[in-house]
C-alpha cells in the first residue's frame, strides 16, 4: 500500500516557477514508477511527466517538455515536478501517482495509487 501527499501549489503568475512535492508512505514507494497528472476545470485529467524507479528514465507530455523536469529523492520517499516559465493553461490540480511497476509513460489506468491534488493557478 502507498499513500501519497501532495503539496507545493499555489497562486502564482505567468512566468513563475513553482516546484510540487508528492511524499509517499510505504516500503514500496523506492521500486514504484511515479507519475504527475493535471486536470483542469472542465476537463480531463492528463499526463504531465514520469519517472521510473531509478530516476533514470522519464517521460513528458508535450506540453511541458522544456518546461517541467521530474526528480525523485527516494531516501526521503518523495518526488518533484519543478515548474518553469508558468502559463495560464498550466492551472489545473496536479495530482501523484503510483504504479508498482513498469516504464514511465502517461496510461493513467496502468497506476495503481493516487493523491489527492493540489492546485496551482497561473494568473495571466
Amino acid at each position: 500500500q502507498v499513500q501519497l501527499v501532495e503539496s507545493g501549489g499555489g497562486l502564482v503568475q505567468a512566468g513563475d516557477s513553482l516546484r510540487l512535492s508528492c511524499t509517499a508512505s510505504g516500503r514500496t514507494f523506492g521500486s514504484c514508477t511515479m507519475g504527475w497528472f493535471r486536470q483542469a476545470p472542465g476537463k480531463e485529467r492528463e499526463f504531465v511527466a514520469a519517472i521510473i524507479w531509478s530516476g533514470g528514465s522519464t517521460a513528458y507530455a508535450d506540453s511541458v517538455k522544456g518546461r517541467c523536469t521530474i526528480s525523485r529523492d527516494n531516501a526521503k520517499n518523495t518526488v518533484y515536478l519543478q515548474m518553469n516559465s508558468l502559463k495560464a493553461e498550466d492551472t489545473a490540480v496536479y495530482y501523484c501517482a503510483a504504479r508498482l511497476w513498469g516504464p514511465p509513460r502517461g496510461t493513467m489506468n496502468e497506476y495503481n495509487y493516487w493523491g489527492q491534488g493540489t492546485q496551482v493557478t497561473v494568473s495571466s
